[in-house]
């Protein structure tokens, strides 16, 4: 099986053991992907509930490496219940922090288009925690082969027949 068809047969059964958690009606209506690290080590990057949410909502138009996210701010106010300007905050810290990148789009002198966003910072900072949580996976994939292999019973072959 050449390399595009494993992975559209994996895609198949991610796509499958998603509909059976969430149903096939809301996968069908869409879904995200969010690397685990960036979830479970929110803290340790600084992302405080409100700038995951940001994320998770930017994350949402990101479908591909070359197409960056462009939601408005008022869009994200909107779905996330907050006003713009704690959106604007929130992506300004955001910005500080480098986690977080906006290509500023102007369209004309009275006003401008959306922003295009970049994580490739996010992505920067996440990388140590995700090496090391697979790191520790692979330690303990090991420690437990090495625990199998002394669990195994040895034969005593006797020398007298």
């Amino acid at each position: 099986m050449d390399t595009a068809a494993a992975t559209k047969k994996a895609e198949t059964e991610t796509l499958k053991t998603n509909e059976k958690k969430w149903s096939k009606t809301l996968m069908d209506a869409g879904w995200n992907v969010i690397p685990n690290i960036i979830i479970e080590k929110q803290e340790a990057l600084g992302l405080r509930p409100i700038d995951m949410n940001i994320l998770v909502h930017l994350s949402h138009y990101w479908w591909s490496k070359e197409e960056l996210p462009r939601p408005t701010v008022a869009t994200i106010a909107k779905a996330i219940g907050v006003s713009k300007r704690t959106v604007q905050k929130h992506m300004s810290a955001l910005e500080a922090a480098n986690l977080l990148h906006r290509e500023q789009r102007r369209h004309t002198q009275h006003g401008s288009i959306p922003n295009k966003y970049n994580f490739d910072g996010l992505i920067k900072a996440a990388t140590p925690f995700a090496k090391e949580k697979i790191a520790e996976r692979e330690k303990a994939k090991k420690d437990r082969q090495e625990r199998v292999q002394r669990k195994r019973p040895r034969l005593v072959h006797s020398s007298e027949g």
